[in-house]
């Protein structure tokens, strides 16, 4: 045990100068457990009487030449120490009782970082009914005032341009990379609350699958991480490597470390679709509502063979492409030459599945998908253009003044969910008739917005 310890300590003090001299000048604090992991467990785990053996591929010799994965961990943090910023923004949400006026002003904090072109990504939500925003980068006591360039409410993501020529001085770009996968490190880099200063969590991914984005109210691809992801953080990437792997955007409430972040797939479509369009254009969907075929006296009722799987169509939007094409009770086989599990799912890298809505979010508006369907027992094959649709009743009314109408000392306002969760998150419980909406007020149970 003696000479264990004093191996111990040996790597940590040496370890820890070792990377003292590198990071000398960066605002980096390395705690005393996470000085050189890889060596030291490295010499715990090691065989009785091996504590002497150090030089293995994680050891000081790979350290003092700078080619191990520690090495390039804390590379790609210095260099997110340049690139991610601090946002400040004054907003004043919209008064839906009370339409003419607006609530009070409130201000609030996230992170976002530079991309090439001289842009800032950030969350939509981190800049939701703004009135003015700025931005500070780290090391910096100056703030720059920035303009939104544009958002994506549905996707939660957000471009902010600075045109400042000051600020963009020493700044560097991160690149985003691709979609991690299970069990890959992330770091997620940002200004959460608890302190003024830049952050930097380490997690682990734990799943990729599509979530419920809680600013969009959409579903769209996410990946959890162990890591945490406290308000503030919003905004801020998480970096594998040197690149990009997510942005952080939500937690788990009334659970620990399960944070989510949104997949570098969503955010190249939002920035491709601004880039095309010179503004956001939204995901597409087929506007369906699917059931699964798992049941085996469904599939005999609707003379699926054996070796067919797929979904049954029970609902069709009348405002989407499919409804003059497809027929409720169609199933739907394959998505452009994609098998369609029973489940609803389609294959997605190593032995894991997602749901095929995803395969249909990535599509670009009006581009055409190839659907093979199953109808009275014969297979069909029907090309359809995809679009995004938006809801009778918006989900969702950020950045502008909600319109109304007073007559007669009446005052009419569009039906919104906006509007009904202004009685509070159990606005469901609203009765309506033909003349009122009459809604059953359980105290000030109002939404709480970080």
């Amino acid at each position: 045990m003696s000479m264990l310890g004093s191996s111990v300590r040996a790597a940590r003090k040496l370890c820890s100068s070792l990377i003292t001299a590198r990071y000398r000048n960066s605002s980096l604090l390395l705690g005393e457990g996470d000085s050189c992991p890889f060596v030291l467990n490295n010499v715990l785990s090691s065989p009785r009487g091996a504590a002497a053996k150090v030089a293995t591929p994680y050891s000081f010799t790979s350290i003092a030449s700078g080619d191990n994965r520690l090495t390039d961990a804390y590379s790609a943090i210095e260099l997110a120490l340049d690139s991610v910023v601090k946002i400040f923004t004054v907003s004043s949400s919209p008064n839906y009782f009370l339409p003419w006026q607006n609530k009070p002003q409130r201000e609030t904090t996230g992170s976002g970082f530079v991309i090439p072109g001289k842009k800032i990504l950030t969350n939509a939500h981190v800049v939701a009914d703004h009135t003015f925003v700025l931005v500070r980068r780290h090391g910096s006591p100056t703030k720059y005032r920035a303009e939104v360039q544009a958002v994506g409410h549905e996707c939660d993501l957000a471009i902010l341009v600075v045109e400042s020529e000051e600020f963009w001085e020493g700044m560097t770009f991160l690149e985003l990379g691709d979609i991690p996968f299970l069990q890959e490190a992330v770091a997620v880099v940002g200004y959460p609350q608890g302190g003024d200063n830049i952050s930097v969590t380490k997690g682990i991914v734990s799943r990729v699958e599509p979530t419920q984005y809680v600013h969009g109210a959409t579903q769209l691809m996410a990946i959890q991480i162990d890591a945490a992801i406290n308000p503030g953080n919003s905004g801020g990437p998480a970096i594998m490597a040197n690149k990009v792997a997510g942005i952080a955007f939500q937690n788990l409430s009334g659970a620990e470390n399960i944070g989510y972040i949104i997949p570098v797939p969503v955010i190249k479509h939002f920035i491709a679709g601004v880039e095309e369009n010179g503004k956001y254009v939204g995901f597409c969907t087929l506007g369906l509502s699917c059931q699964p075929t798992e049941n085996i006296q469904l599939r005999m009722h609707f003379r699926m063979l054996p070796e067919l799987t797929g979904v049954l169509i029970s609902k069709i939007n009348p405002l989407s492409n499919a409804h003059k094409l497809l027929k409720k009770d169609d199933i739907i086989l394959g998505f452009d030459g994609i098998p369609v599990a029973n489940d609803g799912t389609v294959p997605f890298r190593n032995r894991e599945r997602i749901t095929f809505d995803h395969l249909v979010s990535m599509k670009k508006p009006n581009e055409k998908a190839l659907l093979r369907i199953l109808r009275d027992g014969e297979e069909k094959e029907i090309s359809i253009t995809v679009k995004p649709l938006q809801p009778l009743v918006p989900v969702h009314q950020f950045d502008r003044l909600p319109s109304y109408y007073i007559f007669a000392g009446l005052v009419f306002v569009p039906l919104t969910q906006p509007y009904l969760h202004e009685y509070g998150e159990d606005w469901y419980a609203c009765v309506l008739d033909s003349l009122s909406v009459i809604c059953i007020h359980r105290g000030n149970n109002l939404p709480k917005i970080r």
